[in-house]
């Protein structure tokens, strides 16, 4: 597919992304919680792939394996998290980014929130964008950037399973989930996430689109050090007092066997 043409459906997915940025934030004010957007974040990254197999004269090789495995990844995602939040109050972490921008926040947070995810979703769903224009034959890499992506679709979904399950046992309440793959590692949900776009991107690379890796790294860096790892560790300690020693015998994010 020609530079240009690329370039020009990629710009399309970033305006659907806009535009679904801007339903949710409007959902989000009669309800006063921003966390929509965490159960929207799938079908941000997925919507720009769709929309580059929907305007694309043909969809590549790799087109309906790619949307196929990223839809499954993308459904999956949203149901996880509407579910587990449902009946709660706003996310703590969006509670904190309100209280530092009032007044106004609910108008604040359309770039603050939901324009700044539409804009991160877009740069990380650029191995699918590849994925589905690139014309190139198949190769092994395929196999490989396949066989990861899925391996990390069915580990973090395993590990949030585990994970739900854990939470719903009263006698459970205010312990560590040591269960598991969550004996392997603190975060094998993040693990197998982080499996998915490095896989997404050897699929991209296959197809002659190596230049998509900022999305895997993004997606790195988001993982340990932003949105997740860092975050969720930073003060986890105080609320439960087991943690620390899980800390001590588990590694943080590649799974490996306990020290004890």
């Amino acid at each position: 597919m020609p530079g240009g043409a690329l370039l020009h459906a990629a710009a399309l997915g970033l305006g659907a992304n806009v535009a679904l940025g801007l339903i949710a934030w409007a959902a989000s004010i009669p309800a006063r919680d921003v966390s929509i957007v965490d159960a929207a974040w799938g079908l941000l990254v997925v919507a720009p792939a769709i929309v580059v197999a929907a305007v694309i004269p043909e969809p590549g090789p790799r087109a309906l394996l790619t949307l196929l495995l990223s839809g499954a990844w993308a459904l999956r995602l949203a149901v996880h998290i509407a579910w587990r939040h449902r009946g709660q109050p706003e996310d703590r972490r969006y509670q904190a980014i309100r209280r530092r921008n009032e007044p106004n926040f609910a108008v604040k947070s359309v770039y603050l929130v939901f324009g700044l995810q539409a804009l991160l979703a877009w740069v990380v769903s650029m191995p699918l964008v590849a994925a589905v224009a690139s014309a190139e034959p198949w190769g092994t890499l395929d196999l490989a950037g396949f066989a990861l992506l899925s391996f990390g679709l069915v580990f973090e979904t395993v590990a949030d399973a585990q994970l739900t399950r854990f939470r719903s046992e009263p006698r459970t309440k205010g312990t560590v989930m040591d269960r598991g793959l969550w004996r392997y590692s603190r975060h094998p949900n993040y693990f197998g996430e982080c499996c998915i776009w490095w896989g997404a991107w050897l699929v991209a690379a296959a197809g002659g689109m190596a230049w998509t890796i900022p999305s895997p790294l993004l997606m790195t860096v988001l993982l340990l050090k932003v949105s997740g790892v860092t975050l969720l560790e930073s003060d986890i300690r105080e609320r439960r007092p087991g943690y620390a020693d899980y800390v001590r015998r588990t590694p943080a994010f590649f799974p490996w066997r306990p020290s004890r």
